[in-house]
């Protein structure tokens, strides 16, 4: 009687943050036990870099300031990443409350896709970009549910909020419109007049437009990258790359809604639907269907129309809230039935966690295979006067998706755990150093090393993995692309 008496009962605020705290903490826990360093967190290593700014991130650069007391970015994982996540726990209960005065553990069920977006994982394998992309859907949650009698606050303090959101990562406005889209459909459900849904978007976007201006005179000119900042060639028939960029996110999307994901989506879609028609007349009904849509083509949102569009994982936050309108107007259904049926959203969460820890798992195996080859390279150099006293060794660059064998089942099993690693890659120049090899750098531009291992030269020793030839007083590391998965007996 005590348990379903919890399960019903109303939560106080202590209780939604300890609950918050204890989801995000078994959602970040398979990251922090793998402790891979992710692509840029390499290079950010070993130089204790930072250089957000130059990427339009300014506020990213003063967090790490911040946080190491110094000038640059010292790895402090993942203290950034517990903090980010208490921070997040924070926001999340006043979203909560926002939406339901009186929650119950099933409300915070509804909430909680912002932060279980599966897509998410790959944002927070960034062991530097990752607390700072979480802490700018921190500022969006509280720039949305913000109010104050003032008119002047009304209006300046979102603004500020989501200026220091974009500062943080861009990508985070596709988070707040998709917010927006839910705000809709809560007033809708609430029978407000016409005009005041008017109102309530018009508020909404000239506190955003704000906030970019804000963001325009501030963080925006200190960027030096700008080539991601260009927009597509709106002579050259846009519509046509926005159809495409649209067609490889859904393709990307649809990796995750395999075996049972794809149920469960359809569970929440058919539960959402029935809500929909719950809402009144057509009118309103059309109004919560566009509301969808918009929060649906808001996965990839803003990337749409930039001329270098990128459709890694990190891009889709907005997922999250589409998956959390999902599940707000499923419980809205649900609720209609029977008060205990909306519990049932826990079974997607569930997934949701399931999947991390799969993604945890993996992230474990690269980094044992790509600890493997750069203990074997250290050994290798070390054990050779000419290579270690050699004036500089060049590492070829060779990518593939068959480097990491140990994974092969789970990417059958879970094809989005490959999207989401997204690690092409057997060992990067700058993992060297971690065994005291100082002289071994990237290939540039000219592929030189690349070039000597297609030349036939004799190599001066060769492993499994990889070629090491030594040309004069410089080295070439040539990696051998592994054979297909179909050529192996188990």
């Amino acid at each position: 009687m005590r348990a379903r008496a919890f399960l019903e009962r109303e939560l106080s605020q202590r209780q939604v943050v300890l609950f918050f705290l204890l989801a995000g903490g078994l959602f970040i826990l398979p990251l922090i036990l793998a402790d891979f360093p992710y692509i840029d967190d390499n290079w950010r290593t070993l130089a204790a870099g930072n250089a957000w700014a130059g990427q339009g991130r300014l506020f990213a650069d003063w967090l790490y300031q911040a946080l190491t007391f110094t000038g640059a970015a010292p790895n402090i994982f993942p203290l950034p990443l517990l903090l980010a996540c208490v921070a997040m726990s924070f926001a999340l209960t006043r979203l909560t409350f926002h939406y339901f005065p009186e929650p119950s553990l099933a409300c915070c069920l509804v909430v909680l896709p912002l932060w279980y977006n599966p897509f998410l994982l790959q944002n927070l394998s960034y062991q530097y970009d990752g607390p700072g992309m979480l802490l700018s859907l921190v500022a969006v949650v509280y720039a949305i549910t913000f109010q104050a009698a003032s008119r002047v606050r009304q209006w300046l303090v979102p603004a500020l909020l989501l200026a220091l959101a974009i500062g943080l990562y861009q990508i985070s406005v596709n988070v707040f419109l998709g917010l927006c889209c839910v705000e809709l459909v809560r007033a809708v459900e609430q029978r407000r007049p016409a005009a005041e849904l008017g109102n309530l978007l018009a508020g909404k976007l000239a506190q955003l437009g704000l906030g970019v201006l804000i963001y325009s005179v501030t963080a925006y000119p200190f960027m030096t990258v700008t080539a991601r900042g260009d927009l597509l060639d709106w002579s050259r028939q846009p519509l046509l790359q926005i159809g495409s960029n649209l067609s490889r996110t859904g393709a990307n999307v649809a990796l995750l809604w395999h075996g049972g994901y794809a149920w469960l989506l359809v569970a929440l879609g058919l539960c959402a639907a029935w809500a929909i028609a719950r809402c009144g007349r057509w009118p309103w009904q059309l109004v919560c269907l566009a509301a969808l849509a918009v929060t649906a083509l808001l996965v990839p949102g803003i990337t749409l129309v930039f001329r270098d569009f990128n459709d890694g994982a990190r891009t889709l936050m907005g997922y999250g809230v589409w998956l959390l309108l999902l599940c707000y107007l499923a419980y809205r259904a649900l609720a209609s039935v029977h008060r205990r049926l909306p519990l049932l959203l826990i079974v997607p969460l569930l997934a949701t966690l399931s999947l991390a820890f799969a993604y945890g798992r993996v992230l474990t195996l690269q980094k044992t295979f790509a600890s493997a080859i750069v203990f074997s390279l250290g050994h290798d150099i070390a054990a050779h006067r000419e290579l270690y006293a050699a004036k500089r060794i060049y590492l070829s660059v060779t990518y593939s998706d068959r480097w990491l064998l140990g994974a092969s089942g789970s990417f059958e099993q879970l094809p989005v755990l490959h999207y989401l690693l997204n690690v092409d890659y057997a060992v990067l120049a700058e993992n060297l150093p971690g065994v005291g090899i100082g002289n071994v750098v990237a290939e540039r531009e000219r592929r030189n090393a690349t070039r000597v291992g297609y030349r036939g030269y004799p190599a001066l020793l060769e492993t499994r993995f990889y070629r090491i030839y030594l040309l004069g007083d410089y080295g070439f590391i040539v990696l051998k692309e592994p054979a297909p998965i179909d050529h192996l007996r188990w």
